[in-house]
């Protein structure tokens, strides 16, 4: 069901995608049959380039600004990954050389691997919550 469900939404998104495509080089004929008249069939294809140029130049700017983290609120602390994140910048030889420790000790003994792996997707148990009469 699910995965009916996410086809059906990734045939969808390719159709809108199709479309725009569609919409918008028809808009560059038409832009262009416009002005070959007045500066040429050289002139009205540097146009159409240009036109396709700020096209081009419009979505990057929004989709910089719609890819950038939040900002944080006052009391909001960091998560695990930003703080790895942060480690990472700020001593990255540290880092590299942890990884390759990791790596080789996986290799190793995987089962140091399985079991790491075993609780970041199993999880703690919550406790028992008794009842008070």
């Amino acid at each position: 069901m699910i995965f009916r469900r996410l086809l059906f939404l990734l045939a969808g998104a390719v159709a809108l995608a199709v479309s725009a495509g569609i919409v918008v080089f028809a808009l560059m004929f038409a832009l262009y049959a416009l002005a070959q008249p007045y500066v040429g069939r050289p002139g009205a294809a540097a146009i159409v380039a240009l036109a396709a140029a700020i096209l081009i130049g419009i979505i990057g700017f929004v989709l910089i600004r719609q890819g950038r983290p939040p900002p944080k609120k006052p009391g909001e602390g960091d998560t695990i990954v930003d703080r790895l994140f942060d480690f990472v910048k700020a001593k990255p030889v540290t880092a590299i050389a942890g990884a390759i420790a990791a790596g080789i000790l996986a290799v190793r003994n995987p089962g140091y691997l399985g079991s790491l792996a075993r609780a970041f997707v199993e999880g703690r148990e919550r406790p028992a919550r008794t009842r008070r009469r």
